[in-house]
């Protein structure tokens, strides 16, 4: 072999060997212990920390927080995903603060890497809402960008609260409180501001505030449409119930 080919040899190496390295994503140090808390709800750190870390959190939820979809979306779920609750400590080299979207490759690659989890996609149509403009336009509130983007204030049952909120982030939030998948069809770009109030669809509690339905049009400009929406499923081809071991 030429001295020419060889070099071209050896950069063709190291070039797949970094695409593979960033295509593969991982936490530089990741301790996952199955909990001992009595507690009914876990919780999480938030992005932006350096670091992610949650407690008494099933895979399910590790799942979901890790693809970023409902857990309505995971199909093929063995019954148990949901049993087990774990603690989990993962650490990226030098403690850099990621946002959300930054974190995820690495926790799918932590749920790959530990429970063995095989995944693929699948896109079925099913009855939903498409977001777009009302008739007299969208009132809402460009972001003054002091937060990452999908920085959340305030979600729960009767509110939607958050800074710099792009509009299919926003659709996606709205799944719940809606009942039914939901996405954007606004075409409208950019981040907002959002703070929303409304009754909660878990609650018979008359509070006086509007249905999700009123108060996306009379506070932000915005509509639900019925009809049926393409939704992205995350299909189960395989997991362990234990991770292996730190």
């Amino acid at each position: 072999m030429s001295a020419k080919a060889l070099t071209v040899l050896l950069l063709a190496l190291v070039v797949g060997t970094v695409c593979s390295a960033q295509s593969h994503p991982s936490f530089d140090v990741a301790s996952i212990r199955e909990s001992t808390g009595s507690e009914l709800d876990g919780s999480w750190s938030p992005p932006g920390t350096g670091k992610f870390t949650a407690h008494n959190l099933s895979l399910q939820w590790l799942i979901v927080l890790a693809y970023g979809i409902d857990a309505n979306q995971i199909a093929n779920k063995p019954s148990w995903l949901g049993a087990t609750h774990f603690d989990v400590d993962a650490r990226p080299s030098g403690n850099i603060a990621l946002s959300r979207e930054e974190l995820r490759p690495l926790l799918q690659s932590l749920l790959q890497e530990r429970f063995h989890l095989v995944t693929h996609t699948e896109t079925r149509q099913m009855p939903g809402y498409a977001l777009v403009v009302a008739k007299d336009g969208p009132r809402l509130e460009p972001t003054k960008g002091a937060k990452f983007p999908g920085y959340r204030i305030s979600v729960t049952d009767k509110q939607l609260n958050g800074l710099d909120w792009s509009m299919p982030y926003l659709a996606g939030m709205l799944q719940h409180p809606a009942g039914r998948p939901v996405i954007d069809k606004t075409g409208l770009s950019g981040g907002y501001d959002i703070k929303l109030d409304f009754a909660s669809n878990i609650s018979s509690a008359d509070d006086g505030l509007p249905s999700i339905f009123t108060a996306i049009q009379k506070t932000l400009g915005l509509k639900l449409e019925p009809q049926n929406v393409p939704v992205e499923f995350l299909v189960i081809d395989r997991v362990d119930r234990t991770p292996t071991e730190n």
